[in-house]
């Protein structure tokens, strides 16, 4: 069943189009990746997902209704979380609270404080810390502790290796079948392809705004989706 669906989604930055009859699917228990180079679009898809943006035409379902007429905190009550690009993260908060701010909407499910605590170990000892205190990649487990807090049933994760070393981001993303499994599907962007497919069960290629490849990562070739991905 597909949790989410965008059918012809146009969106723009003022007389900026920035995507073009975007049609993508996330089914339930899924990982998708969206990959593509800076400024493909994905971003602005996420964007449009959870309603910071609106597409003119088309139609965004989540769990089988339609929402492009909500606002974004209805959305949240639904179960869309959106963890943001470069983290952003209250910096005078404390982790602790920075992860109760994530928990505002009450959403029954299993994400709490120490289940998050127990996810990412790298926060325990830093819970009563100011987030702006932080290094990157512990606000980055931060963010995605954070989104989980709505208790989500689609997770929405953008660049999670934007600005981080290899390894930070090997830990990251070794705790995404562990958030799956508890019960949460998961769509990622992501600009390193190899991280996004490691893990991805479908993936889409982002170009100028347009999918121009989509399929399951071990039935598609390198060269396809280089060629995707740059245009060539």
């Amino acid at each position: 069943m597909s949790l989410l669906s965008l059918t012809d989604i146009n969106s723009r930055y003022g007389t900026f189009q920035a995507l073009f009859g975007v049609e993508l699917r996330v089914d339930e228990g899924e990982i998708v990746a969206v990959i593509g180079a800076n400024g493909a679009g994905k971003s602005t898809m996420l964007k449009t997902v959870v309603g910071i943006m609106r597409s003119p035409t088309g139609e965004v379902r989540f769990a089988g209704r339609p929402v492009g007429h909500l606002p974004v905190h209805q959305r949240v009550s639904l179960g869309m979380s959106l963890v943001p690009e470069g983290r952003r993260v209250f910096p005078s908060l404390t982790v602790r609270e920075n992860l109760l701010v994530g928990g505002w909407v009450k959403r029954p499910g299993p994400w709490t404080v120490t289940k998050i605590l127990q996810l990412f170990p790298l926060l325990e000892r830093r819970i009563d810390h100011p987030a702006g205190n932080l290094s990157g990649g512990e606000q980055q487990a931060l963010a995605i502790g954070r989104g989980l807090m709505a208790n989500p049933r689609l997770l929405m994760l953008d660049e999670v290796s934007l600005g981080l070393a290899p390894i930070v981001v090997r830990h990251l993303y070794a705790a995404i079948p562990a958030i799956v499994e508890a019960g949460t599907t998961i769509l990622i962007v992501e600009q390193d392809i190899g991280q996004a497919l490691s893990v991805a069960d479908r993936v889409y290629c982002f170009l100028e705004g347009k999918v121009a490849l989509s399929g399951r990562p071990r039935e598609l070739t390198r060269e396809q989706i280089a060629a995707a991905y740059f245009g060539v």
